[in-house]
């Protein structure tokens, strides 16, 4: 029963992560105005690794914030 409730947080803290850092990603491109730099097929073929890019940063910032809420919610269990 623990692991599936430490299964569940890890899930749900990851997901937040990624719907957090997805949201971060649409704001920086909107106030750089990205559809600005889109005039050429190369521009348009180099924008969606750039963006994955982005968003591979800052989601991976967030996994030591990620292990720490989950340690501490393994913490409280009775094991």
């Amino acid at each position: 029963m623990n692991w599936t409730a430490l299964y569940a947080a890890t899930t749900l803290v990851c997901m937040l992560t990624l719907f957090l850092s997805g949201t971060m990603v649409a704001v920086q491109l909107w106030r750089e105005r990205f559809w600005r730099g889109l005039g050429s097929v190369r521009a348009v073929l180099l924008f969606v690794p750039g963006t994955w890019w982005r968003w591979q940063k800052l989601y991976l910032t967030g996994t030591p914030v990620i292990l720490a809420i989950v340690a501490a919610f393994a913490l409280t269990l009775e094991w």
